[in-house]
């Protein structure tokens, strides 16, 4: 039996939230977008979701406000996807996710990725403050970096997996032109 995509008698915020961010690779797309992932193939080749399922999951996304599709440049299909302020709005929700992932299932070595405050470069709290001027960080002054947990650079790695070691400020598009040719899977 399939489940439903809604929570038909649910009254509650939550229900309602669940149907836009609730399945299975949602949040995923979602934390890329913050990490200035725009393109359709980007997000295919990073997270190494079934072009269908992606597809789906950005309509959803795209028909609840959450990401706006633009035109791209260049030649051919090329649209970008970007963050509308209702999608910004779920920062704190994926970046609390991040930091309970990271508590209760850490990769060995630490945290694959640490968040920082791009004025003084200082690591957030779990609560999103900096632990070094004591500031509430929006989230485009986050700065996303390799932390001690993520493995080393490899050739194979597809292009956003290969410039997420680098440090980068979230919603700047990560890549400045589309790849060329298909990129292959690296890991997520």
């Amino acid at each position: 039996m399939t489940l439903p995509r809604d929570y038909r008698g649910q009254t509650c915020a939550l229900a309602r939230s669940m149907e836009i961010v609730g399945e299975r690779w949602t949040l995923l797309i979602l934390r890329d977008a913050f990490y200035g992932v725009r393109r359709f193939g980007e997000f295919a080749a990073h997270l190494g979701v079934p072009r269908a399922v992606l597809t789906g999951r950005l309509t959803t996304l795209t028909e609840a406000g959450v990401l706006t599709r633009l035109p791209g440049t260049g030649t051919g299909r090329r649209e970008v996807y970007g963050l509308t302020p209702k999608g910004v709005a779920l920062w704190p929700a994926v970046r609390a996710l991040t930091v309970w992932g990271e508590e209760f299932y850490a990769a060995g070595g630490g945290p694959r990725r640490v968040f920082l405050h791009a004025v003084d470069e200082a690591r957030l709290e779990p609560d999103g403050r900096c632990t070094g001027c004591g500031a509430a960080v929006p989230v485009q002054d986050v700065l996303v970096a390799p932390g001690p947990g993520l493995a080393a650079a490899a050739p194979e790695d597809d292009p956003v997996t290969a410039a997420l070691a680098r440090p980068h400020r979230l919603l700047t598009p990560l890549l400045t032109t589309a790849p060329s040719g298909r990129p292959t899977k690296g890991s997520p």
